[in-house]
C-alpha cells in the first residue's frame, strides 16, 4: 500500500517544520512525503539530524544527509553526540536528542516537530512497559500529537506499520542506511521486534491498530487520573520542605498513592523512568507504611528513599539536598559557589541577567532551592513548563539540580532560573524595568 500522511494529519498553508531524521527507511520516508506536498502548502522543512558517534557509518550517514538536504534545498541542521554520561545509554541520547530538537524549533520558531515513530514502535514500547512495570501514562506508549506549549511533536506514521513504511520506500526509491545495531539481541527493543511483533502479526496483521486504541484509551483514562492526583498532590506536600506528608498522604486511594509516588520518581528519573517498575513502587508504599519512625530504601542511581517521623522524601546518595531560602536585596551569596547581585544598566542580555519591573511581581524577591512540581512560564512560551523538564534539557547533574538557586517572588512564582531560563515577566533592554540582577 501507498501512504498519504495528510490522511492522518491536517497540514496549513506556512507551516514550519522540524523534522528528526536518522537516515533510517521510516525518518527517510517521512522526509520524502514532506517534500512531495511542500509546494502544496508552501512548506518550510528544516532537517535535523543527531550523529550518535557510536557506529563507523553515522559519518557517512551524516555527509549523505547534509548533502541531500543541499540537493533538496531544504535547510540542515545537525550535532554529534561527543560523549555519554554513565545513565542508560538510550534514556540519555533520547534525551540529548530531543533537547538538540527543541533548539531547532525555537531557532527557526517552528509549529510542528516531526518524528518518524509508527505502528510497530508502539506495540513494542507498550509490550516494553507493560513487562517491566509502569503507571497508566506508561503503558499508553507515545501518542501521535504532544502539545509542548509553543509548538507541537507529531508522529504522522503512527497509523502504520515497519513493512508498509518500507513498501513506502521501495514504490518511490527512496534511499537510506540501516543500523546494524538494530539486529542485536542485546537490546530489549530488538528482542521483542524479533520473536514477539511476528507472532502477533500472523494473529491479527491489524494488530498495531488495536494497540493504537488500547493507547488512547489508556492516555484518556490518564489524564483523567493525573488531574485527580495533582489535587491530592496538592493536600499532601509541605509547600517549605517539598516533602511529602506520610499521614495525609495514607488517607489517599491507594491508586492515588502509587501515582503520586511515580511522579515523585519523575523528578529523579526522567519521563520514561527506565529504571524503575512495580518493585520499586511497591518498596516505597512499604517504607512509608512502615512502623519504623525513621527508614531509607536504596533505589537505583544512587537514589535513596527516606522516612523521617511523618516525611517522606527522595536524595541524592553522594550529596544530601541542601534546602535554602535568601531573601534578596542587594547581593547574595549562594551554597553553589556563585553569587546574585543587584546592577546598573547593562547590555548584556544572556540567561545570567534578569530585568523585572516591580509593579508585576510581590516584593521581596527570595531566592531558594528547587521544589517539587516547581513550574515556570517561560519567556516566550505559552503555559507553564516543569523546572525538572528544563533542567534535563539544560543537562544539568542531579547534585547541581538540588543547589541551584531559584528566584521567586514573595507569592512564590517563579520569576528567573539564573544561568538557564527567563520567565515572562522579564524585561528587553527597551521595556521599564527597576531590577537588575546578575548571576556570577
Amino acid at each position: 500500500m501507498d501512504i498519504n500522511i495528510e490522511n492522518n494529519f491536517e497540514f496549513h498553508e506556512k507551516d514550519i517544520i522540524v523534522i528528526g531524521c536518522s537516515t533510517g527507511p521510516d525518518s527517510m520516508a517521512l522526509f520524502d512525503m514532506l517534500l512531495n506536498i511542500r509546494s502544496k502548502y508552501n512548506l518550510k522543512i528544516i532537517c535535523a539530524h543527531v550523529n550518535h558517534n557510536v557506529r563507523k557509518q553515522s559519518i557517512e550517514e551524516a555527509e549523505f544527509i547534509k548533502k541531500y538536504c543541499e540537493n533538496k534545498d531544504v535547510m540542515f541542521e545537525m550535532m554529534t553526540i561527543e560523549k555519554y554520561g554513565d545513565d542508560n545509554f538510550h534514556n540519555e541520547a533520547r534525551n540529548i536528542r530531543y533537547h538538540f530538537f527543541e533548539k531547532i524549533v525555537e531557532k527557526y520558531k517552528a509549529n510542528y516537530l516531526m518524528t518518524a515513530h509508527h505502528g510497530d514502535d508502539l506495540i513494542e514500547t507498550i509490550l516494553m512497559r507493560i513487562t517491566r512495570g509502569s503507571n497508566l501514562r506508561g503503558y499508553s506508549g507515545f501518542h501521535k500529537i504532544v502539545d509542548m506549549g509553543n509548538y507541537k511533536i507529531v508522529r504522522p506514521l503512527i497509523n502504520y506499520t515497519k513493512s508498509e513504511i518500507e513498501e513506502y520506500d521501495k514504490i518511490h526509491n527512496v534511499f537510506y542506511y540501516t543500523d546494524e545495531s538494530n539486529s542485536k539481541m542485546k537490546y530489549t527493543r530488538n528482542r521483542y521486534r524479533k520473536h514477539v511483533l511476528p507472532f502477533l502479526k500472523e494473529e491479527d496483521s491489524n494488530v498495531h491498530k488495536k494497540f493504537l486504541k488500547f493507547s488512547h484509551n489508556i492516555e484518556e483514562a490518564s489524564l483523567y487520573i493525573e488531574k485527580e492526583r495533582d489535587k491530592a498532590l496538592k493536600k499532601v506536600i509541605d509547600i517549605k520542605t517539598g516533602q511529602i506528608k506520610i499521614d495525609l498522604f495514607l488517607e489517599l486511594d491507594s491508586y492515588i498513592q502509587k501515582e503520586i509516588l511515580y511522579y515523585i520518581l519523575e523528578e529523579y528519573y526522567q519521563d520514561d523512568l527506565l529504571l524503575v517498575n512495580d518493585k520499586h513502587i511497591s518498596l516505597l508504599t512499604n517504607l512509608i507504611s512502615s512502623n519504623k519512625a525513621n527508614m531509607e530504601v536504596n533505589l537505583p542511581n544512587e537514589i535513596i528513599a527516606v522516612k523521617s517521623y511523618n516525611n517522606f522524601y527522595l536524595k541524592k546518595e553522594t550529596e544530601e539536598l541542601t534546602a535554602y531560602e535568601i531573601e534578596f536585596s542587594e547581593y547574595a551569596e549562594l551554597p553553589n559557589h556563585h553569587c546574585i547581585k543587584k546592577i546598573g544598566k547593562t547590555e548584556e542580555n544572556s540567561n545570567n541577567i534578569c530585568r523585572l519591573s516591580s509593579d508585576e511581581i510581590s516584593l521581596p524577591l527570595i531566592i531558594r532551592t528547587r521544589k517539587l512540581g516547581d513550574r515556570i512560564q517561560v519567556k516566550g512560551l505559552n503555559g507553564k513548563k516543569k523546572l525538572k523538564d528544563i533542567f534535563i534539557e539544560e543537562k544539568v547533574n542531579l547534585k547541581d539540580r538540588d543547589l541551584w538557586p531559584i528566584v521567586v517572588d514573595s507569592a512564590g512564582v517563579i520569576v528567573w532560573i539564573p544561568g538557564i531560563k527567563k520567565s515572562k515577566f522579564d524585561k528587553s533592554n527597551e521595556e521599564k524595568c527597576d531590577i537588575i540582577m546578575k548571576y556570577c
